[in-house]
């Protein structure tokens, strides 16, 4: 500012003085002039000349001046212009950038990006802090916000080093011993698979287990009288099951197939088929309950040959053994085929070097933290071990057999649980053991970077769709909009807001109703993934939607219950126990915790409860019926009303209640009476046979003879779901 006002003062000053000097000039002009035409020429200029030094003073003032002004501007065009805006912040970013990422780049808030992001394609509400941005909108948050953009190649082209452990290369067959072989016992649902095992095992296995039938798999190590020794995976015939016993088929050598002798093949039979095709698994048939009277293992066999199980007795080479678990029938004889078929296979495995396996169930134990009970299937695990599976290791800290207790060491194709997890592995994972914790960590780190990757494949790959969705509306709306004055815009869109308004409470009570919140926790992993199979099979979402909230293994929690809280849903538990403490909080939350031990008790438990959110059916219940026999008219005030005469055919109408009338088949309306008169006197009953004359409350309707008028009730009954889970 004071440089401008010493500006303007220069200015203003050599103005003044060249004033002066053009006054001064003229004033010299014109008395050269009359010096030339006066006689007093001396006079005047002795009068003109008798202070110069004024002149020359005033011109000395105006060329300092002048050199001043020309200095300041020289100077001034030396000196390097200055920029007229500040420069612009450079941001780094790369493709795929999340929306926490990009704020990180840029030191701004987040809301700083949301803001950025407003009225714009994007839905802000469904946008994360973890959303993958696509590039178009990292362009217009970095335009918005005055920056300027520097795409990282680094960050696009850095590719991380494999780290994966892998199994080892096949032994040395000269280093190779014999093993036992695993045998898988598949079949249906009570054909008697755990009760063969019992009697193999000499142990009450079938009746320890709930409503009878097998819950999850069960490894078992068993020493016949010869000295063989056979591990057997005992696995759900329950239809819910089908994952546990595609991996029990994954993992055993052979497969023995019980069919009951008085049932039949099953559905779960044929499916056990399937298994033991796809794992190219020889199978070794069980007919059992040969000692009821029904009993017909001719029958079976027949009924195999559909399914290429072509028994020795019809020329194939599936061996068949008709045998009573029940009894002990022919135990011994199932043992030694078995036997037979693994000498046969000539089984051996690499007992040295890293440890190989696999997870068959795991489960959490309340003093042992994570457990998994593993086939071991090359090497040999001692305490100590460091372990990998999944996404979880373990450094062995205790090993224990079908019995519970301590062993020192497992061997190939023994079953062993292992204690020392960090996590809790997922059963069918791969056992593989490696040098150090380090390296375990690694291990795991890598595998949790690279499940992170194709989700982030997955993000990027919806985020584009709904880029794209978000465009093809706003071009939509362009060209809806795009011909209409400002004002019939704006009047519409003014509408469209009105009818977006928040739910009122009613209908937000309504839309919830129709949903199922849930949380699931199971005693084993395989028990929930079964559990979860059967949810996937849900196709009723119209009805009433399914919301899987949370699901885990073991016991039922404080965390589960406030969790259930906030969804407003319903815990249901598979084998575990709710505490005293748990059961009072949840009641006191008005939290329902619904435990069951059978796995078809809780998908029926289940429907219940989507029945009991689903909105009653009306329906109509006929009370009485009468047929039109004339039709004629009745003067009220200045009105006519048409009147029907009636005779009561069926049960009896009632005033109060509910009629229609039917023409040919067809409902042509339903509504109430106006007025029901039997003779003269008004009437609120008119029953079987009695006549009637009636007028209703629509006076646009026309009667005909021959039409029938159908009385009836409404009745609010109980909605059932469509989903049919397949047991």
């Amino acid at each position: 500012m004071n440089r401008k006002i010493l500006k303007l003062e220069n200015l203003l000053r050599f103005h003044t003085i060249c004033r002066q000097l053009h006054s001064l000039c003229q004033r010299r002009m014109l008395a050269q002039w009359r010096h030339v035409f006066s006689s007093a020429y001396a006079v005047q200029t002795a009068q003109l000349y008798t202070r110069p030094w004024q002149t020359d003073a005033l011109i000395r003032a105006a060329l300092f001046q002048r050199r001043l002004l020309v200095t300041k501007k020289e100077k001034r065009s030396q000196k390097s212009p200055l920029p007229s805006t500040k420069s612009k912040k450079e941001v780094e970013v790369w493709l795929g950038m999340t929306v926490e990422e990009l704020a990180r780049a840029m030191e701004k808030d987040i809301d700083c990006v949301y803001e950025s992001l407003m009225n714009t394609a994007v839905d802000i509400d469904s946008l994360e802090t973890h959303s993958r941005l696509d590039e178009v909108w990292i362009k217009e948050v970095i335009k918005k916000s005055g920056m300027k953009l520097k795409w990282s190649k680094l960050k696009q082209d850095k590719v991380r080093e494999n780290k994966d452990a892998v199994k080892r290369p096949q032994a040395d067959p000269a280093l190779l011993i014999p093993r036992s072989p695993v045998v898988t016992i598949m079949g249906h649902v009570d054909h008697g698979k755990t009760t063969l095992l019992d009697k193999l095992r000499k142990t009450q296995v079938a009746a320890m287990e709930a409503g009878g039938i097998t819950q999850h798999i069960g490894a078992f190590l068993v020493s016949l009288p010869s000295g063989e020794k056979i591990t057997f995976l005992d696995t759900p015939g329950h239809a819910a099951f089908s994952a546990m016993r595609a991996r029990g088929a994954q993992v055993t050598d052979i497969v023995i197939l019980v069919v009951a002798a008085d049932d039949g093949v099953m559905k779960q039979t044929v499916e056990s088929i399937q298994h033991a095709r796809d794992a190219h698994v020889p199978i070794v048939l069980a007919i059992n309950k040969c000692d009821k009277a029904e009993a017909d293992p001719e029958k079976v066999k027949k009924e195999l040959l559909a399914y290429d199980v072509v028994c020795e007795d019809y020329g194939g080479d599936v061996q068949a053994v008709h045998i009573s678990a029940l009894t002990g029938e022919n135990m011994m004889a199932l043992a030694e085929a078995t036997v037979a078929l693994a000498e046969m296979l000539e089984l051996k495995a690499d007992p040295t070097g890293a440890v190989e396996g696999t997870v068959i169930e795991s489960f959490t134990d309340k003093g042992r933290g994570p457990v998994t009970t593993a086939i071991i299937q090359r090497g040999t695990l001692r305490k100590g071990s460091i372990l990998v599976a999944g996404k979880s290791w373990a450094k062995v800290r205790l090993m224990f057999d079908e019995n519970g207790r301590a062993v020192s060491e497992a061997c190939p194709s023994m079953p062993v649980g292992i204690v020392g997890w960090r996590d809790l592995p997922s059963a069918g994972d791969e056992i593989l053991e490696v040098e150090s914790e380090p390296r375990a960590r690694e291990v795991v780190d890598w595998r949790k970077y690279e499940q992170e990757q194709e989700k982030n494949k997955e993000d990027l790959k919806l985020i584009e769709e709904k880029r794209k969705e978000h465009q093809e509306a706003h071009r939509k709306d362009r060209e809806k909009y795009g011909t209409l004055h400002w004002k019939e815009r704006s009047y519409i869109k003014y509408k469209e807001k009105k009818e977006q308004q928040p739910l009122k409470l009613k209908e937000k009570l309504e839309r919830d109703s129709n949903v199922l919140p849930i949380i699931v926790k199971g005693d084993v992993d395989g028990s929930v993934e079964a559990i979860l199979n059967i949810m996937d099979t849900y196709d009723a979402s119209h009805e009433c939607e399914l919301e899987l909230v949370h699901f885990g293994v073991g016991d039922i929690s404080e965390n589960d219950v406030k969790l259930a809280e906030t969804f407003h849903g319903v815990i249901y538990g598979f084998n575990v126990n709710a505490g005293n403490v748990i059961q009072q909080l949840a009641a006191k939350k008005g939290v329902k915790i619904k435990l069951h031990k059978v796995i078809y008790h809780l998908i029926e438990d289940l429907q219940e409860e989507l029945n009991s959110r689903l909105p009653c059916i009306v329906e109509e219940h006929p009370i009485g019926e009468a047929s039109i026999l004339a039709t004629f008219s009745i003067t009220e005030g200045k009105k006519k009303v048409p009147v029907a005469g009636c005779r009561v055919q069926k049960g009896q109408i009632e005033k109060q209640k509910k009629f229609k009338l039917i023409r040919n088949g067809h409902v042509i309306w339903k509504g109430s009476l106006l007025s029901l008169k039997h003779h003269k006197d008004d009437t609120s009953v008119v029953k079987t046979g009695m006549d009637c004359g009636l007028s209703l409350d629509e006076e646009t309707i026309e009667f005909k003879v021959g039409d029938a008028i159908v009385c009836y009730e409404e009745k609010e009954v109980p909605a059932k779901t469509s989903w049919d889970p397949g047991f």
